[in-house]
């Protein structure tokens, strides 16, 4: 595996010095430069992987460096280096796209850490599905081509051209709601309304009122009668979102309306019919619901009529990767940034996820880190996803003698474990000591003790 390279810039000559030792101890290739115009021509020759670069410089400083570089098309991580950290200079620094920026002086673990996070962003990028297979109805767009959501697309085609009432079931983020306007938006309702109602949102004092509306004095603070959202979805479709949290007193009255179609407003003596189509959703076993008795079962049954069920995301990690790049893509243009991608280390940690938040989850996270990335690409740190911790490795580290001294046997072991997590570390001394829960010195102190070369 060949050496990163790292250029260091700095017209301070023992800084450039102390650094390239560092670094170089640290299994870099590095380089040097005095200024940034001298940065300027060995940035092609040398192609740094990473840039480090000093903000305060004769001829060129690091500003103008780093806008240089990002006006040049050139995708190397800058790490600006200052000896006066005010909020301005951190402002500044990160609306100019440098990787970060870190306080002379510095902690050198502090710094070497920083180095590593900023090589990552030149690795390998993972490649994306060249077509994002998705289902698309006015706008409404369902990503995924696991088995378990061309079942899902099925059902859709199914039951659209259809007035049957669905339910759909699936955990908090499946996206229910973009099957239910999928479901409407391919019927012969299509071009009539789509009302959703938020059930868990609503009190249940309100509920009543939001769905069939209200006569003029029918309480107080009713100076009007207002239409409920039963009457406004006529010959559209009417979307009950987490059904399962209304009370049993106004399911008796939902279930009245589905069924014969009809309604009172809430005070009003006046029979209102109505020509809607019936979807409702739920993140709730209704079947438990009803068995615990906190869901009326005639209901269950009205509603159940076709059944959509959504498999969470940790059922579909094969349409993990297709998710993020229509995510990628949507918020790229959102916000006018030019991602490139996602490193294999990052796309690692989402694979092995578990998703409690499905989707929903993946989105945000999504949106987040575009635009909080410190550069083109999405590295491990940049997801706010922690990736499982590294157990001291004490496989296959054997006793060789139980008669010698306890202190021998302690440093023994040691030895061979120290030596073991380095081996697995590339013998990059900094990931090493993160992997044996030590600092960085003291891996250095342990290492000269036990006479590690």
């Amino acid at each position: 595996m060949s050496l990163k390279r790292v250029l260091v810039v700095d017209d301070e000559e023992s800084v450039r010095q102390f650094l390239f030792d560092v670094l170089t101890d640290e299994k870099y290739l590095v380089d040097t430069a005095i200024d940034g115009l001298q940065c300027q021509e060995k940035l092609l020759q040398f192609k740094p992987d990473v840039l480090i670069t000093d903000i305060r410089m004769p001829e060129k400083d690091g500003f103008a460096l780093l806008e240089y570089i990002k006006s040049s098309g050139l995708n190397t991580p800058v790490i600006l280096m200052t000896a006066f950290g005010t909020t301005d200079v951190a402002i500044k620094a990160m609306k100019l796209g440098a990787f970060d920026y870190i306080v002379k002086p510095f902690d050198l673990d502090e710094f070497l850490g920083l180095v590593q996070r900023a090589v990552a962003q030149s690795g390998t990028v993972a490649s994306f599905p060249q077509t994002v297979e998705q289902v698309e109805t006015n706008g409404v767009n369902i990503i995924g081509n696991s088995p378990g959501m061309r079942q899902v697309y099925k059902d859709i085609g199914r039951v659209a051209d259809s007035n049957v009432t669905v339910l759909i079931q699936g955990e908090s983020g499946t996206g229910k709601e973009l099957v239910a306007r999928s479901v409407h938006y391919n019927s012969s309702r299509r071009n009539k309304p789509f009302i959703k109602i938020n059930c868990a949102n609503l009190p249940d004092s309100l509920l009543e009122s939001e769905l069939f509306g209200y006569e003029k004095g029918a309480f107080t603070g009713a100076s009007s009668y207002k239409v409920g959202k039963f009457e406004l979805a006529h010959e559209g479709t009417v979307f009950f979102d987490e059904i399962g949290e209304i009370s049993l007193s106004t399911q008796a009255k939902l279930l009245r309306a589905i069924q014969e179609k009809e309604f009172d407003r809430v005070g009003g003596t006046k029979t209102i019919k109505v020509d809607v189509r019936i979807v409702a959703a739920t993140n709730r076993k209704l079947k438990q619901s009803v068995l615990e008795g906190e869901f009326r079962e005639d209901l269950f049954f009205r509603l159940n009529v076709v059944n959509i069920e959504i498999p969470p995301l940790r059922e579909r990690k094969e349409d993990i990767l297709p998710l993020v790049a229509y995510f990628l893509a949507k918020y790229n243009k959102e916000f006018n940034k030019d991602i490139k991608g996602f490193s294999n280390e990052t796309i690692e940690l989402l694979k092995n996820y578990d998703w409690p938040g499905n989707v929903r989850e993946l989105e945000n996270l999504i949106e987040r880190s575009i635009v909080m990335a410190r550069g083109t690409i999405i590295v491990p740190e940049d997801i706010q996803l922690g990736a499982p911790e590294k157990k001291i490795p004490t496989d296959k580290v054997y006793i060789n003698d139980l008669n010698l001294p306890l202190k021998q046997i302690v440093a023994d072991v040691e030895r061979k474990i120290i030596i073991k997590t380095l081996g697995e570390n590339n013998w990059c001394r900094t990931t090493a000591a993160k992997a044996l829960g030590i600092n960085r010195r003291s891996l250095y102190a342990k290492m000269k003790e036990l006479e590690i070369e």
